[in-house]
């Protein structure tokens, strides 16, 4: 038999005020529909609640059992609900988030770090990995991803730099036995250090100049897991097994410290940057509000 929570709060308030009118002035709602909650609430139980006359009201044995033991439960109903809504205000909670291998390494070491300081009570899960998944029926409160990935249904915010390009480079020891390509399709004669997709396909190298595209499928002695093992074809290529093909912020300390040279730098082609999406037909948690927020604050 299913009971109205809000009919058991209105017996309290009757019972508690020893009348419909006083605890209408207790509870703002009106005395007849309180009188209508006890009603129903008798109906259901089939038992009578409360005696009724013109000049009183008084508890019937049933109620006042019912009241001794709804009293206290009805308090810690409402501390649970007060706890739950103070939590979904509060900057405190653990924020989850789904993220590619390379948002990991390149884009969150710039946020997290001064997020967590300025919200000490906030803790963040971070999950990386290449595969396109829910999030939300995966448990996780957001995720990066970048715009051709996204629905319709999500809410997308600009994270981390608004470009991006892919860059192709070598060591020099491998320039220096092999020599240097100077378009997109000598790599075809190069030993070339490629990525797999979770899918099975490889990674296809797109380069672009002046409205030509060209799109090479690279082959050679290393093939890696595309984000999770792509710091083996990165040492592969500073050790000069071949030439490697992957975001330019994360060749780019190589480049500076010159253990890496790019190749085909004119070539290099741009696209959007990452986004934080999330779902946007549901109440956003209080942590993740926060990180969305700071994020904003940061780009501003």
């Amino acid at each position: 038999m299913t009971r109205d929570l809000k009919d058991l709060s209105d017996f309290v308030v009757v019972a508690r005020a020893k009348g419909f009118r006083d605890g209408a002035r207790a509870s703002g709602v009106s005395a007849s529909k309180l009188s209508e909650a006890v009603r129903r609430l008798e109906t259901q139980l089939g038992v009578r609640l409360l005696h009724r006359t013109t000049r009183s009201v008084t508890l019937t044995e049933s109620g006042q059992r019912l009241l001794e033991r709804l009293g206290p439960a009805l308090i810690e109903v409402e501390a649970s609900l007060d706890a739950v809504i103070s939590a979904g205000r509060s900057l405190t909670g653990t924020l989850r988030l789904n993220v590619p291998v390379n948002a990991a390494r390149l884009i969150l070491p710039k946020i997290l770090p001064g997020f967590l300081a300025a919200n000490p009570g906030i803790r963040v899960e971070v999950t990386a990995e290449n595969s396109v998944i829910d999030v939300l029926e995966a448990g996780y409160d957001a995720g990066i991803r970048y715009d051709e990935r996204l629905e319709q249904d999500m809410i997308a915010v600009p994270v981390g730099p608004r470009t991006q390009r892919f860059a192709t480079a070598a060591s020099p020891d491998y320039l220096a036995r092999h020599g240097r390509p100077r378009h997109p399709r000598d790599l075809l004669a190069h030993a070339c250090l490629s990525s797999r997709f979770a899918s099975g396909a490889l990674e296809i190298w797109e380069f672009e100049r002046r409205g030509e595209v060209v799109k090479v499928t690279p082959a050679g002695p290393l093939v890696v897991r595309a984000g999770t093992t792509i710091d083996l074809a990165v040492d592969a290529a500073i050790a000069g097994t071949g030439i490697i093909y992957l975001f330019e912020d994360w060749l780019r300390p190589h480049f500076d410290s010159g253990v890496l040279e790019p190749l085909l730098e004119q070539w290099w082609q741009d696209f959007s940057g990452p986004l934080l999406y999330y779902y946007g037909n549901r109440l956003v948690p209080a942590p993740l509000r926060a990180l969305i927020d700071f994020i904003n604050a940061q780009q501003e």
